[in-house]
Order: C-alpha cells, then sequence, then structure tokens
C-alpha cells in the first residue's frame, strides 16, 4: 500500500505582502472585498473559520463582491482569483481586460427573476389602466378639497382594459422571461415569444400554449403587450436599439411596450415618433431624453431587482459561486470563462488549475512540465471560451518520498508563455495562488 505524500505549497516568497496591506491580512483565511451593501444573508454563507469579508479597506482579497460599484482595475489586488456580481448585468466591470488578466467573472443569473417579473406585471397594470394618471389627479383633488366629491364622477376619464384575452409577446424567454409568460397566463393572457438562443431548460419552463416566433417583427405583430427580456450587447451583431423603426413599424395601434431590461434596446426617436401617432405606451425603469415626460410614458426608478429577497438571493449565489470556484475551482455563471468542472478530488491528490491564453499546443506544455517532474495526473478537464483557456487538473502524490514540493513545477508552468495564473487548490486556504505578470512570477 503507498502512502501519500506530505505536500509543501509556495505562499508569499519574498516581500509579495508589499502588494497589499499587512495590517488587514490574516493568514490561512480566504480574504474577501466588497463593494456597496452586500446584503447579510449572503455574505453569511462564507464561514467564518475560513473567511476574511472585508469592504474596501481588503488589500490582500482573493476575491470581489460587488452590486453596482463601477469597478477599476487599481481596485484589484494582485492576489485576486475572482470577481462576482451580485445580479446579472456586469457592464459596471472591465470585463474583457479581467479576460486578459485571467480573472474569472461572475453574475448570478436568475436570482432576480421573480422580482424583475413582478415589475413586469405591475408595468402591463399600470399601462392598462391609467393608474399613475388616477393617482396624480386625486392628489390635485385633494388639494382643492374636492376629492371625496369627484371620486365617483371622475373615474370615467381614466377608462382601461384588461388584461385577459390580450396578447403578450415575450421577447427573451430566459429566466424573467419564461416566469412572465406563465404569470400572464395564469392571468389569462394570450401568449407569443422569441428567443433564438433558446435553451432546453428554459423551453420546458414554457406555459405548453406559448407560440413561438421565428423572428421579433413577427412576434410583435398583432400583440397588445410587448415584453423585452434580452441583454444589452453592443457592437456588431449587438442588441443596441434593436426596438427601432423596422420593428415599431409591426406595433399594433395602442401596443403597450414593456422594457425593464435595458434602455439602450430601444431606439428613442422612432418609439417617440409611435407615442406620438398612436395610443400606445412606453413603461421602463430607465430613463431616457426623449421619453422620461411621454405624456404615454410611464418611467419608474430603476427598481427591477430592488427587493430584499432579491438582494439575499444575488448575494448567496454570487457567494456560493465564489466559494466553489475558490476550494474546488469550479466555474459556473461566468460570463468570461468556460464552464468547469471536475469530479471530486481523489484522496490524496492534489488539485492543479492553470488560466491560458486559447493559444495550440498549451494543454501539451503544461502536461510535459508536470511529466518531467515525474508527477501523474489521475483526472482533468481543459474547456476554453474565446481567447480563454482553464484547466484543472488533479496530481497523484501517493509513491514520492515524504514531502512533495510543488513550488517548481508551479513556477514553471507559471511562466510558461502563455499561462495567466496556476492555483494549488490544498490545505490552507489562501495559499497556492501564482501570476505571470509581465514576465514576473508572483506568489
Amino acid at each position: 500500500v503507498r502512502g501519500f505524500a506530505g505536500i509543501e505549497v509556495e505562499h508569499g516568497r519574498g516581500e509579495w505582502k508589499t502588494y497589499g496591506d499587512v495590517e488587514n491580512y490574516q493568514p490561512g483565511k480566504f480574504q474577501i472585498k466588497t463593494f456597496n451593501k452586500i446584503s447579510p444573508i449572503g455574505l453569511g454563507r462564507f464561514p467564518t473559520e475560513s473567511y476574511d469579508v472585508l469592504a474596501e479597506q481588503a488589500q490582500n482579497a482573493h476575491a470581489i463582491l460587488l452590486r453596482s460599484y463601477k469597478l477599476q482595475e487599481e481596485d484589484i489586488p494582485k492576489t485576486t482569483r475572482a470577481i462576482a456580481r451580485c445580479g446579472a448585468g456586469t457592464n459596471n466591470i472591465p470585463v474583457a481586460r479581467m479576460t486578459e488578466l485571467g480573472i474569472p467573472v461572475f453574475n448570478t443569473p436568475g436570482a432576480n427573476a421573480n422580482a424583475v417579473k413582478e415589475l413586469v406585471l405591475c408595468g402591463m397594470f399600470l399601462g392598462s389602466r391609467r393608474i399613475v394618471d388616477g393617482i396624480n389627479h386625486m392628489t390635485e383633488l385633494g388639494k382643492q378639497g374636492l376629492a371625496k366629491e369627484r371620486v365617483e364622477k371622475d373615474k370615467a376619464l381614466f377608462g382601461g382594459q384588461e388584461l385577459a384575452g390580450k396578447t403578450l409577446a415575450v421577447i427573451g424567454l430566459g429566466h424573467i422571461g419564461s416566469q412572465t409568460a406563465r404569470d400572464a397566463k395564469a392571468l389569462g393572457m394570450n401568449l407569443v415569444g422569441y428567443d433564438p438562443g433558446l435553451s432546453v431548460a428554459s423551453a420546458l419552463k414554457l406555459p405548453r400554449k406559448l407560440e413561438l416566433k421565428d423572428s421579433i417583427t413577427a412576434a410583435v405583430a398583432g400583440a397588445d403587450y410587448i415584453s423585452l427580456n434580452i441583454p444589452y450587447i453592443k457592437g456588431e451583431n449587438g442588441t443596441h436599439g434593436i426596438i427601432g423603426k423596422e420593428v415599431i413599424g409591426h406595433f399594433k395601434p395602442g401596443a403597450i411596450l414593456l422594457n425593464f431590461a435595458r434602455g439602450e434596446l430601444v431606439d428613442s426617436g422612432a418609439m417617440k415618433e409611435f407615442l406620438d401617432t398612436n395610443d400606445g405606451k412606453y413603461i421602463s425603469d430607465f430613463p431616457d431624453d426623449l421619453l422620461w415626460d411621454h405624456k404615454s410614458s410611464v418611467i419608474l426608478p430603476h427598481l427591477g431587482a430592488s427587493t430584499e429577497e432579491a438582494e439575499d438571493a444575488a448575494a448567496s449565489m454570487a457567494a456560493e459561486t465564489i466559494r466553489d470556484f475558490l476550494e474546488t475551482g469550479r466555474i459556473r455563471n461566468s460570463v468570461n470563462f468556460p464552464d468547469t468542472a471536475l469530479p471530486d478530488r481523489p484522496e490524496g491528490a492534489v488539485r492543479f488549475t492553470v488560466v491560458n491564453k486559447n493559444l495550440p499546443g498549451m494543454l501539451a506544455h503544461i502536461t510535459e512540465t508536470f511529466a518531467n517532474a515525474g508527477l501523474n495526473i489521475l483526472q482533468q478537464i481543459n474547456h476554453s471560451k474565446g481567447d480563454i483557456a482553464y484547466n484543472v487538473m488533479d496530481v497523484e502524490t501517493a509513491g514520492h518520498e515524504e514531502v512533495l514540493s510543488f513550488k517548481t513545477v508551479q513556477e514553471q508552468i507559471t511562466m510558461l508563455d502563455g499561462v495567466s495564473s496556476s492555483r494549488i487548490i490544498y490545505g490552507t486556504p489562501g495559499t497556492g495562488f501564482a501570476r505571470n505578470l509581465d514576465g514576473t512570477y508572483f506568489v
């Protein structure tokens, strides 16, 4: 029977702590840096015996957790392994630069879906019954002492329509879109939808009688209500102004557009022209220079995910994602790295992860380095996404000397041309991380 070797992992060679704040650094724990006010329920997912959660003073952070703070590269310590946003959008994080640095960026898809869906439903009622106009009218009458006298008489000024029997077009059938469709069906609405990237998992959540269309124009034609639930993507083939003159030209008179996704999805000029000439409405929680004060617009604060439940769920998901990555190397819900998961580490094995550019021959160079060091890889996985590749390998320790050092092999792998960083996930939390900083070995 072969015994397992003791493991020696390098951490803190030389004066590495000069990169950070020695006073706030606690060896033996993962350090989490937070921006914004993060839900205590979510932060409670980090066990205190192995995690130290600090605010912006955390200068040796292993991971960053934030909400809406606009993150700059100078906010990110060189010790950072990962960043997670408590929410779906990541436009406040320099994702492209993080990819170049080999840092995965995570989000929390679906965590705020119920909150946004409820606001979409609220928007349909606001667009149908002139509720806001009625509230403002009664407020003015109250100031004149006429509210009681006119409360019945003036109700005829604010007639509306019911949702039952009307048609809702859902553009984007992910977490929010599918939940909106299900609840709209329960309200007696007819459903059409469009989503060119519809997954099997999302399709299984849709109401049976939802009619899928092959284009946005086909979906909106004849719809009484149109709900946008798609991401904002810049650049060529993106979604900027996707609801433009051509699409809006297929709206029926009186159509109500609900935009709780992103303001930039809608061509404001085309939408204003529609509202000026048709009895339609625009309901959104994104302000717009052309539409914010239009008589047929109802513009709310950006309330989509502003519920205690959504904030708790998003922070909890973000914390669990960070923990999973730091403790096992697993990647899920990343916007710039591929989903990657290796089965549990075999007894006595050491888990080694490598982030590198997605170039031919990189995996061969990495495995060759292990072989030259006399180390056997028990199991491994290699996934790529765009320009980045991520490797997870479990290395055997049985049959070696009493103490097996990974210092040399980690430095050799980290300093390979094209490698961004490496981690040894074994033993003391926070140790075993190395980066290739423009040809300088940082541990």
